[in-house]
């Protein structure tokens, strides 16, 4: 009960945190159309099942919970959670909901960007990972998988916009920092 209670405030914090700082960001020199936002809906089925599985625990259980394992999870989420928010704190008004180019749009190398190019990704990746694993349910790692299935889709939307946008320093950027995981992925 209190593994999900501390996974759940994570995500409300997140949420909450996320809101009122989208509030101070630039205007948008360049937008996404429809079908791009449409591709990422793994994201959003990836969010529905792992907060149906919490709800609702069905089907074959992977990961049995001891305290280690709600430990773990709690951990692992609330990690998640700090990556998420210091990366939206190092992206400032350049941060965007969509894959938008902001006006006098600059590129981000500093923070967590050093070591990763999409650290709100692995932040929230890491979220649901701690999320599945708390609930140990097989269908939580499938939310998790649509989770990922969806970032990476809009990792890609972004890597074009961001090669497009800044053709010398991008491909630079990204030939010296991983997309996720530091040194791997």
């Amino acid at each position: 009960m209190l593994t999900g209670l501390l996974i759940l405030a994570c995500w409300v914090f997140l949420v909450v945190y996320w809101n009122i700082s989208a509030r101070s960001i630039k205007p948008v020199a360049e937008g996404q159309d429809w079908s791009g936002r449409l591709a990422r809906m793994p994201i959003w089925l990836g969010y529905i099942v792992l907060i149906v599985i919490w709800i609702y625990p069905f089907g074959i259980v992977m990961i049995r919970r001891t305290a280690v394992s709600r430990s773990l999870a709690v951990a692992i989420c609330v990690l998640g959670l700090m990556v998420s928010i210091w990366s939206r704190k190092a992206l400032g008004t350049e941060w965007s909901r969509d894959v938008e180019l902001k006006q006098g749009h600059r590129l981000v190398e500093r923070g967590p960007y050093a070591f990763v190019r999409h650290p709100i990704y692995t932040g929230h990746l890491l979220m649901g990972l701690g999320t599945a694993i708390g609930s140990g349910q097989m269908v939580a790692f499938a939310g998790l998988a649509l989770f990922f299935v969806g970032f990476w889709i809009k990792l890609r939307q972004e890597e074009e916009l961001l090669i497009r946008s800044f053709p010398e320093e991008y491909p630079a950027y990204r030939a010296r920092v991983r997309a996720l995981v530091p040194y791997v992925l």
